[in-house]
């Protein structure tokens, strides 16, 4: 009989990479216009939450730590997210004011990783977003110190029941609440290939224009 309690050997599980080259001369000329392209090839796919990307930061002493946010926002400016201040993203953010982001899209076999430079967005731009949140998001937003150390579930959701009966209807916008743009100085495309021959292809901002260049896999 065979032995079901133990678990499958990690050297074991590979699998196999067959996607479509990705050349040089199929890129768009800048990074953004390739991201929406892809973006949309993810759309399209029926993949669940493509927006859903890895926020890595590192604090002032170099303390990494990662976490997954939905991105709401891209233009040529860069990539914005919402997130409480105060958090410990918002901390690090706030001591070393760079991230790098990645998005898994495992199923169509590529990956998009953005690093840059970390600003925030304009108060009204964070105001405007907050206001088109479900309200259960935004008394959300009031409910949860991010990151703090709660004492219970009961805390919390306590927390939340004082909040909405404060504001039964359009909770103010919080003051320690707001969006973060990544400015991109590199972006790379990964797509998966066979033998482990993947592409790799990145720009990497060089004065006002960008290089691009392609990586070993």
């Amino acid at each position: 009989m065979e032995d079901t309690s133990r678990p499958p050997s990690l050297a074991g599980l590979r699998r196999t990479y067959e996607g479509q080259p990705l050349l040089e001369a199929h890129l768009a000329s800048d990074p953004v216009s390739q991201f929406a392209a892809w973006f949309g090839d993810a759309v399209d796919a029926g993949l669940p939450e493509p927006n859903a990307m890895i926020v890595a930061t590192a604090s002032a002493g170099g303390r990494p730590t990662a976490r997954t946010v939905l991105l709401k926002g891209y233009d040529e400016n860069g990539f914005v997210f919402y997130t409480n201040y105060e958090s410990r993203k918002g901390r690090d953010l706030a001591e070393n004011p760079r991230a790098c982001l990645l998005f898994p899209w495992h199923s169509i076999r590529r990956q998009v990783r953005v690093e840059g430079p970390v600003v925030r967005i304009p108060r009204e731009e964070s105001a405007d977003y907050f206001r088109s949140r479900p309200y259960g998001s935004q008394i959300g937003a009031w409910a949860s110190r991010q990151s703090a150390v709660v004492g219970s579930r009961d805390e919390l959701d306590e927390r939340y029941d004082r909040l909405a009966a404060r504001w039964p209807q359009d909770p103010p916008v919080p003051d320690f609440w707001g969006g973060l743009r990544v400015v991109p100085a590199e972006v790379e495309f990964w797509q998966g290939r066979l033998d482990r021959m993947h592409d790799r292809l990145r720009y990497r901002r060089s004065g006002g224009a960008w290089v691009i260049e392609r990586l070993a896999p």
